[in-house]
């Protein structure tokens, strides 16, 4: 019974193909997928590390030239009247008309508005009448001197005639102190003439203020009067109105950063733009570099004034301008691209790290060792320079010495560089 049983477990086996030899045969397979994903990685790592060299380097590069440069500073700021007048009013009151508006062409003199001036026609009648008293008073007083004069007079002839026996010496003495206080009230009298006479003098100036008038010759900007408005002169005169002498010669001022300051001299040319007219290209000269200096938000600036045709009546005060100051022009000098300067050729393929050359590196390469620190750059250094150009299908360094740059474009005073000659500006990859 128990040979039949076996018997049967032995076909079952048969059957399902089991034997005791699988579980060693499930062990040799899992460890085969392990060494393929293994072989797979690293061929993943070796694809990765030389997938580069598959790439072709190629190099743009850009012409050497001879030329003119134009050295130019770049700032903003506003146009202005050459000659801008704020008229005002020294006195209070109200205003009675006003006989000019905006844009209005004024002449020297010519009235732009008037003070009710009922109050300065009353004072000025007061101090005449002041002034008549005054002098009524002097004349009354020269009466008195006239009088005690004489009587002074009749005494010494009296006393001279009698021997002084009908005249005493105290009665002469009394005679000239009425004649010196006579002559004392003349000087006060006449002075009070005086006074009269300066306080009409004030009383009529105020009321010829009583209208304003124009200073200038030009045109009304402003006006920030209405008539019927009181107009309150105390510690400091309203501003009525505001004239432009000549519109057909404004001024450019802006403001010139402190690092370009010292490149910024008189009698230099510029060009601005506005925003009112973009297509068009205004000229301007520089007539003065202000020593006084502005600070906005940290920001050092000097104001340079620019003198401005304005002929034809286009450009308005107020308008924003950006302006091109020319600095420096260089003629017929060597002219190289700044990207050049600018270029760094890139490392060479078989240029890598110690140790990181085998796939271990390349899966953990090491970190890159701190630079060292650089020396001080002084300007003889910034004045050196490089740029690479292909030499037999090979790069090769070009040193040099450069001057002035508008940004795009930098002179070259010495050095290997020739007009025409070929400049690496940057590197483009091609695959294969």
């Amino acid at each position: 019974m128990n040979s039949l049983n076996k018997e049967n477990n032995s076909d079952i086996n048969r059957t399902l193909n089991i034997n005791s030899k699988s579980g060693r045969g499930k062990h040799l397979i899992r460890w085969i997928v392990w060494l393929l994903i293994a072989v797979m990685a690293v061929f993943a790592v070796i694809k990765l590390g030389t997938g580069n060299s598959a790439d072709k380097v190629e190099y743009k590069t850009e012409s050497v030239q001879r030329g003119d440069l134009i050295v130019s500073v770049a700032t903003t700021g506003t146009l202005q009247p050459t000659n801008q007048v704020e008229v005002g009013s020294e006195l209070s009151g109200i205003i009675r008309t006003v006989e000019a508006d905006y844009n209005d062409i004024v002449k020297i003199g010519q009235v732009l508005a008037r003070l009710d001036t009922s109050r300065l026609e009353a004072q000025v009648q007061q101090s005449k009448a002041s002034l008549e008293a005054a002098i009524a008073k002097v004349r009354q007083v020269q009466a008195t001197v006239k009088e005690a004069g004489s009587s002074l007079n009749r005494l010494k002839q009296v006393g001279t005639l009698s021997g002084n026996r009908l005249s005493s010496q105290q009665d002469v003495d009394a005679a000239e102190a009425i004649l010196e206080r006579s002559l004392a009230d003349e000087t006060s009298a006449r002075a009070s003439v005086s006074q009269a006479e300066a306080n009409l003098r004030i009383v009529q100036t105020d009321l010829s203020k009583a209208v304003i008038y124009s200073p200038i010759k030009g045109v009304v900007l402003k006006r920030s009067v209405e008539p019927g408005q009181t107009v309150a002169a105390s510690l400091q005169a309203p501003v009525l109105f505001t004239l432009a002498e000549d519109l057909t010669k404004m001024e450019l001022r802006v403001d010139v950063d402190e690092a370009d300051v010292d490149k910024v001299k008189k009698n230099q040319k510029a060009t601005f733009t506005v925003d009112g007219y973009p297509d068009r290209v205004f000229t301007a000269q520089i007539t003065q570099v202000r020593y006084g200096s502005k600070i906005v938000s940290g920001v050092v600036t000097y104001e340079a004034i620019l003198k401005v045709d304005n002929s034809d009546l286009s450009l308005r005060p107020g308008m924003t301008a950006t302006a091109n100051i020319v600095t420096n022009k260089i003629v017929n000098s060597v002219l190289i691209p700044n990207a050049a300067l600018r270029f760094t050729p890139p490392a060479k393929e078989n240029e890598t790290l110690s140790g990181n050359s085998s796939i271990i590196g390349k899966l953990f390469p090491r970190p890159r060792r701190p630079q060292t620190k650089l020396k001080k750059e002084t300007k003889a250094d910034r004045k050196k320079a490089r740029a690479w150009i292909l030499k037999e299908g090979q790069l090769s360094e070009v040193s040099m010495i450069i001057g002035e740059s508008d940004g795009i474009i930098t002179e070259v005073i010495s050095g290997g560089i020739d007009p025409g000659m070929k400049v690496i500006i940057d590197t483009v990859r091609t695959g294969q």
